[in-house]
């Protein structure tokens, strides 16, 4: 059996404030919507393990601010980001026209050589309709993200050990008898 290896994909949701960023990132994670709107301050993120052929990786999805007063700080999570995923409201076309300055931006700030060959290539970027509040496409849109990151470069991926051991090897015992 082959070994193990955990890897970590660092995955970056960026949009307009509003288009359900944080709405599609809880329904992917804990399969969960909530029609109260709360705007994301700065940014926030949360991790899910998936199995993906013979590995096991964490996706660490970090859900950031759409306000423009935001942005600033926002360009601090760019980095390690192995893609992005831009989302924008299909009722709202200047969400959908502002995704090119929010994948413009993430090419500046992104230093991942292997995020940006995959962002700069207008023609071949995925495109997924979901529903954060049905659950629809989600875990089909975010599967497509860990297959094609994970295609990419996967030995250049973060190896995470399973556990470390911190065995008492090594620990004298003292006469005393006292263990503290």
């Amino acid at each position: 059996m082959a070994s193990r290896r955990r890897m970590l994909l660092k995955v970056i949701i960026l949009g307009d404030s509003g288009v359900g960023k944080t709405s599609l990132m809880n329904q992917y994670v804990n399969r969960k919507f909530s029609n109260q709107y709360k705007a994301t301050i700065g940014a926030d993120f949360l991790t899910k393990e998936v199995q993906f052929e013979d590995r096991l990786f964490t996706l660490q999805i970090w859900d950031t601010a759409g306000q423009e007063r935001f942005q600033s700080l926002g360009v601090a999570f760019y980095r390690g980001a192995d893609c992005c995923v831009l989302v924008y409201d299909v009722n709202v076309m200047k969400s959908f026209e502002n995704l090119n300055n929010w994948r413009e931006e993430f090419l500046i700030q992104v230093s991942e050589k292997k995020a940006k060959a995959w962002c700069a290539s207008k023609g071949n970027i995925p495109y997924f309709e979901t529903s954060a509040k049905e659950g629809f496409n989600v875990d089909a849109a975010f599967q497509c993200i860990a297959k094609n990151a994970l295609t990419n470069d996967p030995e250049d991926q973060i190896y995470l050990p399973d556990s470390i051991d911190v065995g008492d090897e090594g620990r004298q015992q003292r006469s005393t008898g006292c263990e503290c």
